[in-house]
């Protein structure tokens, strides 16, 4: 087995015609890794993932071959995965106005050259959710935002019809799904790559808090920031430090981390209705 990527979360290792994909307890911010681990985090985030892909298997194949054939060292946070070529966009949903969305729409009017309505706010629902694709920035720089022609341009317009076609699928069941356990995705990001037929796969995550913005219905008040189940609370806790977001990133409080773990915790049991 080797390792052929180390991401900012995840390790892939090559095993034969297979992917083994690994997700660390690793956390980023600002596209920089931190120095402290969030226990249990990569474990979390895998078993979630396969809980939606499990549910998602009428709208998109996937590319996970096993949960359980994989090296013992990393059983329970590894997926035994499909070879695809993955495609160079980020497919993003939105079904509420945040964070980069929100600042996109503060400056145009609209969002990936969606236009929106006049008078939205910070945590606005949109009339109905929209498909903002981004580029796939190299470590250390950011995505920008794409159009739906842009899309075309770089993949046809058959593939981008069906890219923001299963992405808003998932969206919204995902949504669905979550809302009925008093959950409100607010946005999500999916990742696709082509099979050796062509076909397109949903890869990588899906629906976890490292991917999405997962709110709390009972305590969602447009017009200012709302509470959420992800890394958000880091970034906050950042903001206040004398720190210009490159590498090295800071040191993690210990408070910091478990109030972190906690909210990743929380949203995987609300949603499945499991015990961690």
């Amino acid at each position: 087995m080797n390792l052929v990527h180390s991401g900012k979360v995840r390790d892939v290792y090559a095993d034969g015609d297979d992917l083994i994909l690994v997700a660390s307890d690793r956390l980023s911010i600002y596209d920089v890794v931190l120095p402290t681990p969030v226990p249990d985090k990569g474990v979390l985030l895998t078993q979630l993932s396969l809980w939606w892909f499990d549910r998602l298997t009428d709208i998109t194949p996937n590319h996970v071959i096993s949960a359980s054939d994989v090296p013992p060292e990393f059983v329970g946070r590894a997926m035994r995965c499909r070879r695809l070529s993955m495609l160079p966009v980020e497919c993003i949903a939105r079904g509420y106005l945040a964070g980069l969305g929100l600042q996109e729409y503060q400056k145009h009017g609209s969002v990936s050259g969606v236009p929106l309505p006049p008078g939205l706010v910070e945590g606005s629902k949109l009339p109905e959710p929209i498909f903002t694709p981004t580029t796939k920035a190299p470590v250390g720089e950011h995505d920008e935002f794409m159009t739906f022609e842009d899309v075309v341009a770089a993949l046809g317009a058959d593939t981008a019809a069906r890219l923001r076609d299963l992405t808003l699928a998932v969206y919204a069941r995902g949504a669905d799904i979550a809302g009925q356990n008093g959950i409100i995705v607010a946005d999500t990001k999916l990742e696709f790559g082509l099979d050796a037929a062509g076909e397109i796969v949903l890869a990588d995550e899906v629906l976890t808090p490292d991917s999405s913005r997962f709110w709390p219905a009972d305590a969602w008040e447009p017009g200012r920031p709302q509470f959420s189940f992800d890394k958000q609370y880091v970034r906050e806790w950042s903001s206040s430090l004398d720190w210009d977001r490159t590498p090295p990133g800071p040191e993690v409080p210990t408070e910091v981390v478990a109030a972190t773990r906690a909210r990743y915790v929380e949203v995987y049991e609300r949603i499945t209705g499991d015990d961690w």
